[in-house]
């Protein structure tokens, strides 16, 4: 029976991080310190189009609102489970003192990369793509929702 459960521990461990791409494990080096004073306009790098902001809307409900919730106060139905709870977008505060690279460097590498909850899992599919700056966006659009 031992054996048994070894091997099913093994398995699964293999499992979650065989599908884990090496950029997902190790942020950029900027990634453990926030810088303050965000810009909420579309990033230098070019703007948003309204296909990304669809996607990053597809995104937000399919991936962030199990935890965070469809309006990003942190009560989605699996936030129920979580200590500490999910982030709650609409508090002002955090919005004043978050950067934009850092919504969007937790949103690629996950909680764990900058110091907050391993919970929150990363996205290192959305990474270098521009979705990830639409869905900062709409992170950041959700107070005044």
């Amino acid at each position: 029976m031992n054996r048994l459960v070894l091997a099913a521990c093994v398995a699964a461990v293999t499992w979650g991080c065989a599908d884990k791409p090496a950029a997902a494990s190790s942020p950029p080096p900027a990634a453990s310190a926030p810088q303050a004073a965000p810009a909420a306009a579309a990033s230098a790098s070019g703007a948003i189009t309204d296909a990304d902001r669809k996607l990053a809307a597809e995104t937000f409900a399919t991936r962030c609102t199990p935890c965070h919730g469809p309006s990003g106060k942190g009560d989605g139905p699996a936030s129920a489970g979580l200590t500490p709870k999910p982030r709650n977008f609409g508090d002002v505060e955090w919005q004043k003192g978050v950067s934009d690279t850092h919504i969007e460097q937790v949103i690629a590498y996950g909680g764990a990369a900058v110091g907050k909850s391993p919970a929150m899992p990363p996205n290192p599919d959305l990474a270098d793509k521009p979705v990830i700056k639409a869905l900062r966006e709409h992170i950041r659009q959700l107070p005044g929702k």
